[in-house]
């Protein structure tokens, strides 16, 4: 019956587009963990003098930060101060200023972060740091403002959206001439806020504020978070869109990045889209288009400027290759670590190549091609392996919305650079997560492919699975034979159990709601394609079938199953180890070189959902000690130990102080354990934080 159903709605899709292939792999980005490209411009002669009075070899304090707010002499601007949704047209930005927030009370901090504002240690704990960073009080210098850009969402272009929660407060040139803009996520309503009210919550704040800087450390570009900030100040929201709504505390992130700009600040100017009947509020002013061409490039590509100064065309064309190929590094580089974005429209792409906007993103636990982190992603448009071709398809979104200055018969060849370059660094990568550092050979991507759908097959953990793999000693190494044998029952350990698997694959639906999507797909199937409907019924089906297929599975019939798989796989990986260590003189010494750098490409800690929803229920209860706890993990994402120093937890208070732990399976279940005890998790404590997630983190969903 399932199958005659699951006949029925590919009958009716047959037109739908196939799936692109699964993807996982990176290179990082070396030069600067913000952007792949040279510094930008550093500033102007008004800056040099405000150097020149502190002195180059002094810091900055609050109230004496460079600020050079160049994109506001630069970009037109609307002056007209009315603070009220609207549609903004002529202009890039919208002078606006943030609303006061009742008590802020600084919950965490990025000391690494502000030390590229200049900011020493001793301004973040200034009682005068909140005020600032809650937007209660400007710092001298800052010109506050919103904003203008549009974006294609979920496929369809939206129109104008803008800075509906984000506020710039200008530049800071730092005494090493480079130039960071800051900005406020969460300081109140702006022209842009459309029907909402401009503040973000704890939850969400604490998320993107962990993230940013997670991402960082893990060596993949992002933009950067400098503080959290929270108050007394409540707004009322439905987490699930279920109508229980509530009251949470309005919290303030502050951003760091070169700038903000991303593909849909170039949208303003797009004309009335055949889809949806929206346009930019800036369509035909190209005069705008080539202003922010012009001063994108000289500021922040500056090798591309000089190199084509006299040729408009050749300059362009020279900045679009380098933002598809940042960009193409980029997502590679998110599904190495398992990163899944979540809403990865126009407007949330970086023309520097940064991760930008953090909002329902996840990185995998379970390795699932498959996984969709947005609970709001009904159509699975951005899932985990989906990822490479929507950062295409939005390049060529980028490439639409400058064909005035660009023709698109010119930049649709660069655009076919784009799958190459994610290859290249793909192959690159997963050589160096394997250490294979010797050879590059044609088969090694067939081993990386075996190696994922192992992973597949026995729901494996993704980024221990990776990590544990060195613990493999290069055949001929005197203890190979025994690390064989510890790498398999790790590997083993790190496989999902049956329980696991058939909650994974239980129905996600409601009975009525499946049976009112089948109607509308017998009745009305281009309503429902519109809708996403049709993928939802197809993931439906498919986790029907696969729990029909393993409701009489056994766990120990699992583990049989999941060694023979590891051993087959296992066995390849041995030969390739074989041929490169073919021509090592030292084995020994060969080996440990190769287990250094797969454990600085392989993350042991990442921002898995559990470990941030603990850190999240305990500031909400007024203790952000596990903000802090886990920010200072963070930092540290490839060690084998991290000092948490005094933020650790003595074995008394209920946990190991020690970040490690020899059995990542047990130590989930002592979690699931204290949460059982307590009712909620409230802290990481008497769990390893390279574990795989406990039972109850299986239910989160973040839309």
């Amino acid at each position: 019956m399932l199958r005659f159903a699951k006949y029925l709605v590919e009958k009716h899709l047959s037109c739908a587009t196939s799936r692109p292939t699964a993807a996982l792999a990176c290179l990082p980005v070396q030069v600067n963990h913000f952007c792949s490209g040279p510094a930008p411009e550093t500033g102007l002669k008004s800056s040099k003098r405000k150097f020149f009075r502190r002195g180059r070899g002094d810091m900055a304090t609050l109230e004496t930060l460079n600020f050079d707010n160049l994109v506001l002499r630069s970009l037109p601007i609307d002056n007209s101060g009315e603070n009220v949704p609207r549609q903004v047209p002529g202009a890039c930005f919208s002078k606006v200023s943030p609303t006061p927030v009742t008590n802020p009370q600084t919950v965490a901090f990025s000391a690494q972060a502000l030390q590229l504002l200049d900011l020493p240690p001793a301004e973040l704990t200034r009682p005068e740091f909140a005020q600032h960073f809650s937007g209660n009080k400007l710092l001298p210098g800052s010109e506050t403002a919103a904003h203008c850009y549009c974006g294609h969402q979920f496929g369809h272009f939206s129109g104008q959206l803008g800075d509906g929660a984000a506020m710039y407060l200008g530049e800071v040139v730092n005494k090493s001439g480079e130039r960071w803009e800051i900005q406020l996520k969460g300081a109140g309503l702006t022209p842009y806020s459309r029907t909402a009210d401009g503040r973000k919550v704890l939850r969400s704040s604490i998320r993107e504020f962990l993230c940013s800087e997670a991402m960082h450390h893990l060596g993949i570009p992002t933009t950067r978070a400098g503080s959290c900030v929270t108050s007394d100040s409540k707004v009322l929201r439905d987490v699930y869109y279920n109508g229980n709504a509530s009251y949470e505390r309005c919290t303030i992130v502050l951003r760091i990045a070169q700038t903000f700009l991303r593909f849909g600040s170039f949208e303003i100017f797009k004309p009335t889209d055949e889809i949806t009947g929206r346009k930019g509020p800036s369509v035909g002013r190209n005069d705008i288009l080539i202003t922010m061409l012009d001063y994108a490039i000289k500021t922040f590509f500056p090798e591309i400027q000089e190199a084509h100064a006299d040729n408009n065309e050749e300059r362009y064309l020279a900045f679009f290759r380098e933002v598809v190929h940042r960009t193409a590094r980029l997502v590679a580089e998110w599904q190495c670590v398992g990163f899944c974005h979540g809403v990865l429209n126009t407007d949330n792409m970086s023309i520097l190549g940064l991760t930008i906007d953090y909002g329902p993103f996840g990185f995998l636990d379970r390795y699932d091609a498959d996984n969709i982190c947005n609970g709001s992603d009904d159509g699975a448009r951005y899932s985990y392996r989906n990822q490479p071709e929507m950062c295409k398809w939005n390049c060529e979104k980028f490439s639409e919305a400058i064909s005035e200055a660009l023709p698109t018969v010119l930049s649709k060849p660069v655009l076919e650079e784009f799958d190459p370059k994610f290859s290249e660094h793909y192959l690159s990568k997963m050589r160096k997560k394997l250490g294979l550092l010797k050879k590059e050979l044609p088969e090694d991507k067939e081993l990386f492919e075996a190696l994922l759908q192992t992973m597949t097959e026995t729901g494996a953990d993704f980024t221990n699975t990776l990590r544990g793999l060195s613990k493999l000693s290069f055949p001929g190494c005197q203890d190979f034979d025994s690390s064989l044998e510890q790498t398999k029952s790790y590997l083993l350990s790190q496989c999902c159990s049956v329980e696991e698997l058939i909650k994974a694959c239980k129905p996600r639906m409601d009975p009525r709601q499946l049976q009112m999507l089948m109607l509308l797909l017998s009745t009305n199937p281009s309503l429902l394609m519109q809708l996403g409907g049709q993928g939802k019924i197809m993931r439906e089906f498919e986790r029907m079938e696969k729990l029909e297929e393993i409701k009489d599975l056994t766990q120990e019939q699992k583990l049989t199953a999941d060694a023979q798989k590891w051993t087959e796989w296992l066995e390849k990986y041995t030969a390739r180890l074989k041929l490169e260590a073919q021509e090592a003189g030292d084995v020994e010494q060969l080996n440990k070189e190769r287990v250094v750098t797969m454990n600085s490409n392989n993350p042991k800690f990442i921002l898995r959902n559990y470990i941030a929803q603990n850190a999240i229920t305990a500031a909400e209860e007024g203790d952000f000690t596990e903000v802090q706890r886990v920010l200072r993990l963070l930092e540290h994402p490839y060690s084998e130990d991290v000092d948490l120093g005094e933020l650790a937890v003595a074995p008394g208070d209920g946990g190991s102080a020690s970040t490690t732990d020899d059995d990542a399976g047990a130590s989930a279940s002592v979690l699931a354990e204290t949460a059982a005890a307590q009712g909620t998790a409230k802290s990481c404590t008497g769990t390893a934080y390279d574990s795989r997630p406990p039972d109850w983190a299986v239910d989160l969903c973040v839309t």
